[in-house]
């Protein structure tokens, strides 16, 4: 049970990225759930619980991993990646589906961009002990996303699914 949470129900195995994957699978969710959802407090409100859940289970689950993979940053462990691509999402301006796949793109490029790259204080957190290491920089990731994303869609871009989809 705990490798399918870790993996985020396999996606961890998947060949060359499995962060990637990760995030894709991760991105995929909070789509089904914008699509289901009937407004931005439901949707929010659940993409922060989620966010809560995946974290509490990567700080429970790290421990676990890092013995079971023998890494102390296991790359089939993507439960991080899940977390910080959930909240490089977070209470972003999103108008309909339309507006939800345009900024959905956008965020999983720059959510994995700083993923990889891991700008300070991300590089950082890293190196905290057990599960806090291997979900903190991603956390950091996904907040650098969100600040990029509000700044993109609040003031830069504001009516983007008009211009990309007329």
């Amino acid at each position: 049970m705990r490798r399918l949470i870790v993996t985020f129900l396999g996606t961890g195995y998947l060949p060359l990225a499995p962060g990637t994957w990760g995030s894709a699978a991760a991105a995929a969710c909070f789509l089904a759930l914008y699509a289901t959802a009937p407004n931005p407090i439901c949707w929010n409100a659940t993409t922060v619980a989620l966010i809560l859940a995946a974290s509490i289970a990567a700080i429970a689950c790290g421990p676990w991993a890092i013995d079971h993979f023998g890494k102390t940053d296991p790359g089939r462990f993507v439960l991080d990646e899940v977390a910080g691509q959930w909240l490089a999402m977070l209470a972003l301006p999103l108008t309909d589906l339309r507006t939800a796949v345009v900024a959905l793109a956008v965020q999983f490029l720059v959510f994995r961009a700083f993923d990889i790259v891991k700008p300070p204080p991300a590089s950082w957190l890293e190196r905290l002990p057990h599960g806090w290491g291997i979900l903190a920089d991603d956390l950091a990731a996904g907040l650098y996303a969100n600040i990029i994303g509000q700044v993109f869609f609040r003031l830069i871009w504001p009516d983007l699914a008009p211009k990309v989809f007329t």
